[in-house]
């Protein structure tokens, strides 16, 4: 696909033309050169050293799970199973912030937004950080026991898909660094970065095994999920560098909201013997406790096309109020 992976660094995706390094005066102190440097750990901080309130929102947005939990545990506690509820609770995370990096690119571009690509990194490493978790909190709920570990991924279909995508999701924040773009060269390097995307479905299929009787959640996702994979085949179709139209994002919203609506019916209909159309006549019940989720992957694209609206009327705007400058 014809745009950048989801834990692509930012200099392997902004192709920013190459400006001439500026010399620095000779009795410039030591010091002054020291602020333009940050160590690896430092992750609130941008390339240059300054301080990136954008990186701040996302570390904060990263560790909100483990707050609430936290919060969780601290009030009502985590039930009969609480191990068992740690695991499904960051194995859900991984699964929101994997899809989180893949929306970066159509919303960096529809927004005009390219300070996301800064933040794209964080989110898939962190995305690994809980899928991690997810595995290591399993081990332990198998009293450390390895070889039964080891057979239960084999025998059982769905944890064995779960562990297919941790392992890709590992390679990937393993090579998300930009050393390991030169090492690798940047077609090799982009070649298996698209692998997030086979990770993204691997997860879902994971998700919705596991969650078995209530698939509401799941399905919202896979919406989700499946506008983010359109909008990737438009951009390749149109090949061009120019935004799809408004009218475009529309059409994609609409269709991937009728699918969503359809793949729900098809789903409940094999799951409890029932016609898929009666489920999908149930669609227009409105109850604000059981809103179906094609409704709410429609909203999500309006808000996109919403936005897009605004930034193009917005881009215009500026561009024509911008002095004229000689030829």
């Amino acid at each position: 696909m014809n745009q950048a992976p989801a834990f692509a660094p930012r200099a392997a995706v902004e192709a920013a033309p190459k400006v001439a390094p500026t010399v620095m005066p000779k009795a410039m102190p030591k010091a002054a050169t020291r602020t333009a440097r940050r160590a690896p750990w430092q992750v609130w901080r941008d390339t240059a050293g300054r301080l990136s309130a954008l990186r701040i929102v996302t570390l904060l947005g990263l560790v909100t799970p483990v707050t609430i939990a936290v919060h969780d545990f601290a009030t009502a506690g985590f039930g009969a199973r609480p191990l068992n509820d740690v695991i499904h609770r960051t194995g859900y995370w991984a699964l929101i912030f994997v899809m989180v990096a893949l929306a970066v690119t159509p919303l960096r571009r529809i927004a005009r937004f390219n300070q996301l690509v800064d933040v794209r990194r964080m989110i898939g490493v962190g995305a690994f950080v809980y899928i991690a978790a997810h595995l290591s909190l399993f081990v332990a709920d198998q009293m450390f026991d390895l070889r039964k570990v080891v057979t239960e991924i084999a025998l059982r279909l769905y944890l064995t898909i779960g562990f297919v995508a941790l392992i890709g999701l590992a390679a990937l924040a393993a090579t998300s660094t930009d050393g390991m773009v030169r090492r690798l060269g940047a077609k090799r390097w982009q070649r298996l970065h698209a692998l997030i995307y086979a990770i993204g479905l691997l997860a879902l299929i994971h998700f919705f095994q596991q969650t078995k009787a209530d698939v509401w959640v799941p399905t919202f996702v896979a919406g989700l999920f499946g506008w983010m994979i359109g909008y990737r085949l438009l951009v390749k179709l149109r090949r061009t560098r120019d935004e799809p139209p408004t009218w475009i994002l529309l059409v994609l919203s609409v269709a991937v909201s009728a699918l969503t609506f359809v793949g729900e019916a098809v789903g409940i209909g094999i799951a409890f013997n029932v016609s898929p159309l009666v489920v999908l006549g149930m669609a227009f019940d409105f109850d604000i406790h059981s809103i179906r989720p094609g409704w709410l992957v429609l909203g999500a694209g309006l808000i996109v096309v919403a936005l897009d609206l605004i930034r193009a009327r917005f881009g215009a705007r500026r561009a024509a109020r911008a002095p004229l400058t000689p030829p």
